[in-house]
């Protein structure tokens, strides 16, 4: 890949995704995929004004040796220069930039129960830091080839070749172009047009029915809003969280969800793949869940803690979204749920409410939103899909039909 286009793609990450400010400290968290490309974006960053940029590395294959051997006790502890970071990190609030890589079954075989447990039990002392940062700095997820990850993509290709196709397919759904920035100012113009318009129904419930057997309703928050594209932070800062992006989401009100979801993309967790799969809710829980590969992966998914299996977010993505029409399976979550609307089970956007700068994160909470330490997105979209707003004055809208918008 030219390194001149590698070059824009670095600058869009630095200036139009995190958007860094004068002298603000940046975090870049990847694996070892691709070391060149993260020295491009440490220097990118500097060049728009980062005051210090720190990298930190990660790689599966030690990720795996370390849950082999080391006790759950070990694994769970938060050592005190651990604490010391997240107390840095939430008085300087550095922007955060993760550039995922990874190989979608990299951490096949590993201990899930052992990895479950040390998850939860460092959980509860990392979160008070996770809260108090909550919508306050600026984060982008963008991506980069690894080698297994495109192999796996384009695995009739060698190595070399399926790596350049990965870069290719990463760019042009990137929208790195001949001036990426202004076509993310234009993208962006069209996200917000489209959750002006979401908003101003005044939707109550949304109402899913797929050709595949998916018949699914699900409860909205009364001041909750469509967002899509850039956000702006609590610092007043705007920035793209996601390259890239094709979403219209919505946190939707914990507790209200009836019906039978069926997942049209495999999801890659921890490490695995999990496929063919349906999820059932009531009363806005997931009650049961079936898959054809990793069933018990996927339950303990849902099991991880109280607000596991409840919703964290509607996304409408329509299947003639850039990333669909490339007709590539990525199995990596980022450009997937780019492809085809999705849910999300965990976590919930406290700036899913309308004006949340004037509430605390408790409050956006007792209105509806829901609290996980997961946030996972998986795929329900496809062209045989159908969705319908039921308004707060009683109105049905049409909002999809046959997996694309109908306005």
């Amino acid at each position: 890949m030219k390194k001149t286009v590698l070059r824009k793609y670095a600058q869009l990450i630095a200036e139009k995704g995190v958007n860094i400010q004068k002298k603000q400290e940046v975090i870049i968290q990847c694996e070892l995929d691709q070391p060149e490309f993260v020295k491009m974006l440490v220097e990118e960053c500097y060049r728009v004004g980062a005051g210090k940029v720190i990298v930190y590395w990660d790689y599966q294959p030690l990720e795996k040796i370390h849950y082999r051997y080391q006790s759950v006790t070990t694994l769970s502890k938060v050592e005190k220069w651990e604490e010391e970071r997240l107390r840095h990190y939430v008085d300087k609030l550095p922007c955060r930039i993760y550039l995922v890589s990874e190989d979608p079954d990299g951490l096949k075989g590993v201990n899930q129960e052992k990895m479950n447990k040390a998850m939860q039990k460092r959980f509860p002392i990392i979160k008070p830091y996770r809260d108090k940062m909550e919508n306050r700095y600026q984060w982008c997820i963008a991506a980069v080839p690894g080698e297994k990850w495109a192999k796996k993509v384009f695995p009739g290709l060698p190595k070399g070749k399926a790596i350049e196709k990965l870069w290719e397919a990463i760019l042009f759904t990137s929208r790195v172009d001949d001036d990426p920035v202004a076509a993310w100012d234009k993208h962006n113009k069209d996200l917000h047009d489209r959750c002006e318009y979401l908003n101003s129904l005044g939707i109550d419930k949304l109402i899913y029915k797929g050709t595949n057997g998916t018949d699914f309703s699900v409860g909205m928050i009364d001041d909750a809003v469509f967002r899509g594209g850039g956000e702006v932070s609590l610092q007043g800062i705007y920035f793209n969280p996601n390259i890239p992006t094709e979403e219209c989401f919505i946190s939707p009100k914990r507790g209200i969800a009836e019906g039978i979801v069926y997942a049209t993309k495999p999801l890659s967790y921890q490490g695995q793949l999990i496929e063919g799969f349906s999820i059932r809710f009531e009363n806005g829980k997931a009650v049961e869940v079936h898959a054809e590969k990793n069933e018990e992966l996927l339950k303990k998914m849902i099991s991880m803690d109280e607000g596991a299996a409840y919703l964290g977010e509607c996304a409408l993505v329509p299947v003639n979204s850039p990333i669909s029409e490339s007709g590539l399976l990525f199995y990596e979550t980022l450009f997937d749920e780019n492809a085809a609307c999705h849910l999300a089970l965990g976590m919930g956007f406290a700036d899913s409410i309308k004006d949340f700068d004037k509430y605390t994160l408790d409050e956006c909470r007792e209105k509806g939103i829901n609290d996980s330490m997961i946030h996972v997105d998986f795929m329900i979209g496809f062209d045989g899909l159908d969705i319908d707003a039921v308004t707060r004055d009683g109105k049905t809208v049409p909002i999809f039909r046959k997996g694309t918008w109908a306005f």
